[in-house]
């Protein structure tokens, strides 16, 4: 039996119900076993009562209670997996990657290709390394939202149960604004606006996940951009906020908008690779800024430095990306 774990729910569980969800990430946990835990309320949604029924969204809270261990060889193989003790390199890796810290919150930049949380075939991930960013605390910091695995940038932690709950309830309220910057093909020709259309997820073509346009069946999804620089019609730098947070929402929105992202080997239709980059199959969507209140009562407003390869595309096409203007203040609705 472990301890009370507060968990928050992912944008790949958002719209799940309750008993799905326990099934998915706990499944040692017969039905009848869920239906007590739920029936003493022992198991709670934001601090809430919760039933077997309900749908969840993206940024709850959930708490779980001690829960049985007994289980597959599978199940009791990524238990212990997951409470490895983190090496000492990836203890320095993942240390070096915070960009802010205070009594509440920790703020990573996170690097390309370093997942958030484990998965099918990924056994190295950045919910397998928060023991090493514990610091003087005696718990691990908590996820509070995610980004996907090949976008870099701003990624909030929280410190302790409480601020995860008040730094989730950000993001699922939208007080949380995050600008993100991308290299699409091409140069829209209306430089800045909104892009609304709903999006529906789907089966991949090769499996896994994949999201479509689907103005019926879709939920709603919006997203303002700008230009902020362009080269020669072949490529344009786009500042995106998305004011809705649903899976691969910037990368199937650049896609709609007809400019795909560089290196989106998803979302990038008939456009093919960008050869004419050092790094033109990776993809340059990252996670440049947030803004949004902390558990204190302040603002924290962070910004995340570019990651070398994006660097280095941007320096192929001369964009002045060091000192850029503050994004929030090009953005209507801040």
């Amino acid at each position: 039996m472990g301890g009370v774990n507060l968990v928050t729910v992912s944008a790949d569980d958002g719209e799940v119900r309750l008993d799905r969800w326990f099934k998915r990430h706990y499944p040692q946990l017969t039905q009848g076993q869920l239906q007590k835990l739920l029936r003493t309320k022992q198991i709670k949604v934001d601090g809430k009562k919760a039933e077997a029924s309900q749908h969840l969204i993206e940024g709850q809270t959930v708490r779980v209670p001690p829960l049985p261990e007994q289980g597959s060889p599978m199940l009791q193989a990524k238990i212990r997996r997951d409470s490895a003790v983190v090496s000492d390199q990836d203890a320095a890796f993942v240390q070096s990657l915070v960009i802010y810290k205070d009594k509440d919150v920790l703020v990573l930049n996170k690097p390309a290709g370093l997942a958030v949380q484990g998965g099918t075939g990924i056994t190295r991930h950045l919910d397998g390394m928060l023991s090493a960013l514990r610091f003087e605390k005696d718990e691990n910091p908590r996820l509070v939202h995610r980004l996907d695995k090949d976008t870099s940038g701003v990624l909030v932690l929280g410190r302790t149960p409480a601020a995860a709950a008040k730094l989730a309830e950000a993001f699922r309220s939208r007080e949380a604004k995050k600008v993100y910057w991308a290299l699409v093909f091409g140069v829209p020709e209306i430089k800045e606006g909104k892009i609304s259309a709903k999006l529906l997820k789907c089966s991949g073509e090769q499996g896994g996940e994949s999201v479509r346009v689907d103005e019926k069946n879709g939920q709603k999804a919006a997203t303002l951009y700008r230009v902020v620089d362009e080269a020669y019609k072949k490529a344009a730098w786009l500042e995106l906020m998305p004011l809705t947070g649903r899976t691969h929402q910037l990368r199937v929105h650049c896609q709609y908008m007809g400019h795909p992202i560089v290196g989106d080997g998803k979302y990038k239709g008939d456009f093919p690779a960008a050869d004419y980059l050092k790094y033109g199959r990776d993809l340059h969507l990252h996670a440049r800024a947030l803004r949004m209140p902390l558990p204190s009562g302040k603002m924290l407003e962070v910004y995340a430095p570019l990651s070398d390869k994006m660097a280095d595309s941007f320096d192929f096409f001369g964009f002045s990306y060091k000192k850029p203007e503050n994004p929030f203040k090009k953005f209507p609705l801040i």
